[in-house]
């Protein structure tokens, strides 16, 4: 049976994607000690069903990104929405917590906390960046915000939002000195080898768009340098074999990249310089201190749609949190292989850049360094009460 037990706790979760299954499983582990009889009740994915997740359907049924596929499966994902709505407010959790998704997670939330259900959202939504009006329905939507980055703080307080800055749960994980060595033995590279990773990104639409310049670009970077190793982690077989039908296509299925099963943490802290797609990629690619280059390419459609929405000159989390430029992004017709091969070899050759970087990345790491476990754990005890 579910719901709120006579002698426990029942708190309702909600994550749709890995990074936010990372999230609430680290959330769910800070609270279990402190609240030993809780029941978790929601959707989530395996990170959060191995800290005890009652899930109603699989994570995967949430995973969609990109405005066209979201328009598409509309009314299938409202209609879960609706369910978990109407089954929540029957069973009445101490409280509701939406792990990022928050085109989802926002919506469910207004509706429980109207219904007297307090809510938490973990990982702000990016207001500072786009869609800013959003934050007139958080502070309809939202008891209590959970923030990873630490400007995001003042924003909500000045809209009246009750916030904690609880630190990055990466900053945690990512060791402040990588072990290149360590990295490069797990991946059968020579210890002395130049390592440059390609990371296209774990969506499919990232996949489609970004592997053919991407690796027309490691094909340059070959013609200049043989002796360059390249790696690329696929976060499955799914992308993994997208990837190659694009190269095949292309007729780049011949590029000296090998292609790794995950373990990106590897390929990462193997790397001399990274090419990197926008996300939290680029962010773990800074906290493990490398030099990187970011180049995104959406479909046209999409681009015409959202290249006026943004408000603030960067995509790379790096430069975000910095305010500035401190590595190059290329966005769209700009992503062009020459360009980014140009990119990508100053990043591997100019050694007062890479001293600089090491510099500015690891006060960066610094700085998002917080038990988050506890800290956002603390913040859903005073929401309940306990």
């Amino acid at each position: 049976m579910r719901g709120q037990a006579s002698s426990g706790t029942t708190l309702a979760l909600v994550a749709g994607e890995v990074s936010g299954d990372l999230l609430a499983s680290r959330l769910m582990a800070g609270l279990k000690p402190r609240l030993p009889d809780v029941r978790f009740t929601g959707i989530g994915g395996p990170r959060m069903l191995e800290q005890g997740l009652a899930s109603d359907v699989p994570m995967d049924t949430l995973t969609v990104r990109g405005l066209l596929p979201v328009l598409l499966r509309y009314r299938e994902l409202k209609g879960i929405q609706n369910q978990l709505r109407d089954r929540l407010i029957a069973e009445r959790p101490a409280a509701f917590i939406g792990a990022d998704y928050p085109g989802f997670n926002l919506g469910l939330e207004e509706q429980l906390r109207a219904a007297g259900i307090p809510t938490v959202h973990f990982v702000g939504p990016q207001i500072w960046a786009w869609r800013g009006g959003r934050i007139k329905k958080i502070q309809r939507a939202v008891s209590h915000m959970l923030v990873i980055f630490p400007f995001e703080q003042e924003l909500y307080e000045q809209a009246g939002v009750p916030v904690t800055y609880i630190g990055h749960p990466l900053a945690e994980t990512i060791p402040m000195v990588p072990d290149v060595a360590g990295g490069r033995r797990a991946l059968g590279l020579p210890e002395e080898a130049t390592v440059v990773t390609v990371m296209p990104g774990s969506r499919m639409s990232e996949i489609k768009y970004l592997t053919e310049p991407y690796l027309a670009t490691v094909k340059l970077l070959a013609a200049r340098d043989p002796l360059l190793h390249f790696v690329a982690p696929m976060a499955g077989e799914r992308q993994k074999a997208a990837f190659r039908q694009i190269a095949a296509r292309a007729g780049l299925q011949d590029v000296p990249l090998t292609l790794v099963d995950g373990r990106s943490h590897d390929c990462i802290a193997a790397a001399d310089a990274v090419l990197a797609a926008s996300g939290t990629a680029t962010l773990e690619v800074a906290l493990f201190k490398k030099p990187m280059v970011i180049a995104y390419k959406v479909m046209q459609a999409e681009w015409l749609l959202i290249r006026n929405m943004g408000y603030l000159p960067w995509i790379g989390l790096p430069n975000i949190l910095a305010r500035e430029f401190v590595v190059p992004e290329f966005l769209q017709h700009a992503a062009t292989p020459q360009v980014l091969a140009d990119a990508v070899w100053f990043q591997l050759t100019d050694e007062n850049n890479r001293k600089r970087l090491r510099q500015r990345f690891t006060d960066m790491h610094h700085g998002l360094l917080r038990d988050s476990a506890s800290k956002s754990a603390d913040a859903v005890l005073q929401v309940i009460g306990k």
